[in-house]
């Protein structure tokens, strides 16, 4: 049995990359215009999240689906940092809010550290 902390974040990645085919227009918004072909990235990061969320609620694949989480939250740096610099793709939310958002995903990465056996 996994801890209950565990179901929570693996969810979280489900959900997280479920929505990415739900309202993709938001995610393509939000990547750097360097990188190419923002509907593809956007897919391929759908399904890595919840794919990797799904596979962090089998013991036996926690530890890739751990290790896997903190290189997507590491990768997916720049798009915060791009929100902040870009108006448009800053989606209207707060200044403070972006902010908030680079130090979460620390956390984050903290959180999904804990899986790692």
């Amino acid at each position: 049995m996994l801890p209950w902390h565990q179901y929570i974040f693996g969810l979280i990645f489900i959900l997280a990359g479920a929505n990415h085919f739900r309202t993709p227009k938001i995610y393509e918004r939000i990547i750097p215009t360097y990188l190419p072909s923002h509907k593809m990235l956007n897919m391929l990061s759908g399904v890595a999240e919840m794919v990797l969320g799904f596979m962090l609620l089998k013991p036996e694949t926690q530890t890739i689906a751990a290790w896997g989480i903190i290189a997507i939250l590491i990768l997916f740096i720049p798009v915060h940092i791009y929100m902040l610099q870009d108006k448009r793709a800053s989606l209207k939310m707060p200044q403070w809010a972006l902010i908030l958002r680079l130090p979460l995903q620390f956390t984050l990465v903290y959180w999904a550290y804990q899986y790692v056996i």
